[in-house]
């Protein structure tokens, strides 16, 4: 795995079910080989204005990122994971969305956000 791939792995749902969902490999963090990563969703409504991004098919990294369709990338929806965690790659986005999604999250963890 590296940074910027998109992985499926399995998480627990509200009705106590284990589905597997996408998320985005924002970083490896350091020491015990963990991954720091962002949940993606189909549920556009619940999109944080100025935090999260919507992925299209009209973008250009949408090919390469193994989603069926348009999606959420939650800057929000945070996790930890182990390598064992991990099912597979399924695809990857830009470096270039990447950074800019690593630039939004530590802009907001050193109390530079501001929203849209």
């Amino acid at each position: 795995m590296k940074q910027g791939d998109i992985i499926l792995t399995p998480v627990p749902q509200a009705d106590r079910k284990v589905k597997e969902r996408p998320a985005i490999v924002l970083r490896e963090m350091p020491s015990y080989g963990d991954f720091l990563v962002c949940g993606i969703s189909t549920q556009l409504h619940q999109r944080v204005k100025g935090f999260d991004e919507i992925i299209s098919p009209a973008d250009e990294d949408f090919r390469s990122s193994g989603l069926l369709s348009k999606s959420l990338i939650r800057l929000g929806f945070l996790a930890v994971l182990p390598r064992s965690h991990i099912l597979g790659s399924i695809g990857a986005i830009s470096s270039k969305r990447h950074k800019r999604l690593l630039k939004t999250l530590s802009d907001y963890l050193v109390g530079n956000y501001l929203p849209i």
